[in-house]
């Protein structure tokens, strides 16, 4: 297996372990030695990855991630992903996301985001995902 395919295994199993519940696993299973945030509202570090999908899942336990595309390229992966935080909820249809990560030795050590809420109607017919 290429070092991109496995990098984006390894996001996929990060990102979908966290979200389904499990951020310390997934921390403890894919995070390198330190860990680099670009979301203005989010600190650096494990720790505060932890709090934040723990607050998250609180106040939507329902909440359903699920990842659409996944592109690697050298030692970047990025997901575009649809996190409905409320799901079958027709006034909250969730959020589209574009996540950027970036891996070291096999390990996520970096992320960049772009959040946009899923808009209730669209002038066409494609659909944000």
């Amino acid at each position: 297996m290429s070092d991109i395919e496995r990098n984006k295994q390894v996001v996929v199993d990060y990102y979908t372990t966290a979200f389904a519940g499990d951020p310390a696993k997934a921390i403890a299973d894919h995070f390198g030695s330190h860990y680099i945030q670009h979301n203005p509202a989010a600190q650096d570090g494990p720790e505060a990855f932890i709090g934040f999908v723990t607050w998250l899942r609180g106040e939507y336990p329902n909440l359903k991630l699920v990842i659409k595309r996944i592109i690697g390229e050298g030692d970047m992966v990025v997901t575009h992903s649809h996190l409905d935080l409320e799901p079958g909820d027709p006034d909250n249809p969730g959020q589209a996301l574009a996540d950027y990560f970036r891996l070291e030795d096999g390990k996520v050590v970096e992320h960049w985001d772009v959040i946009q809420d899923v808009p209730k109607t669209s002038v066409n017919d494609n659909g944000m995902f």
